[in-house]
């Protein structure tokens, strides 16, 4: 099972079943309940994060407790890579959202695998470069795009992620989480809920009790991607 988890973690996409291995030896699973605080922002980073089971929200927040969400991560989602680099503070605060299982590496096993295989360190700092321009076409949209189309990419970028594709349409199993992507959009909850309300009347988003299914004919029929 750990095997399959990290051929998911995009940090180990171009790693061989035997590189894996490898890695694999270096993980421990953790058992958290909902609303566990894994870390704060400003804490020594020391540990990577891949999630097995449950949802981790990853925030920053100000004196006055406001919170803004930079992303939530789902199972076979992966965290704090930059930990294991250099070492640094966080960034950021991690909380579960629900019971969570995780497999972490630690810093210090790390820094011995890539010393030991250099061949692994190699792709890993390729993967570690499309973090980078994945962030820095994060920051163009928040910069370039209105709001309307922020909203729509990052649940478009759910669906991909997390989603089953029937058809024309993506089924995500799991709630609508409205707070967690007026975060990730930069959205005032209010917009992020106008723009839901368009979306479903034009039957590009449907609800259930613990699903939501985009309809990608629509969508690319809609203004939203003209």
């Amino acid at each position: 099972m750990v095997i399959e988890l990290l051929k998911r973690v995009p940090l180990f996409a171009d790693l061989t079943e035997s590189q894996l291995e490898i890695v694999s030896s270096i993980t421990s699973r953790q058992e958290h309940p909902a609303h566990t605080v894994l870390f704060r922002q400003g804490d020594p980073g020391e540990t990577f994060c891949i999630v097995v089971r449950g949802s981790v929200k990853v925030f920053t927040s100000n004196k006055l407790g406001q919170q803004k969400i930079l992303d939530v991560f789902q199972t076979g989602d992966s965290f704090g890579e930059l930990a294991l680099i250099d070492g640094k503070p966080r960034s950021a605060t991690a909380e579960t959202l629900e019971e969570t299982v995780l497999w972490t590496i630690t810093s210090e096993s790390f820094h011995l695998l890539l010393r030991a295989h250099y061949d692994i360190a190699q792709k890993i700092m390729i993967q570690l470069c499309n973090r980078l321009r994945t962030t820095n076409g994060h920051v163009y949209d928040l910069t370039f795009l209105d709001a309307p189309s922020r909203i729509v990419k990052n649940i478009v970028r759910t669906a991909k992620q997390h989603g089953e594709r029937q058809g024309d349409k993506i089924v995500i199993r799991s709630a609508f989480d409205a707070e967690a992507l007026s975060g990730l959009a930069g959205v005032h909850l209010t917009v992020l809920e106008q723009v839901v309300r368009e979306l479903e009347q034009r039957r590009i988003l449907t609800f259930g009790s613990s699903e939501f299914v985009l309809d990608v004919s629509k969508l690319f029929q809609s203004p939203y991607v003209q």
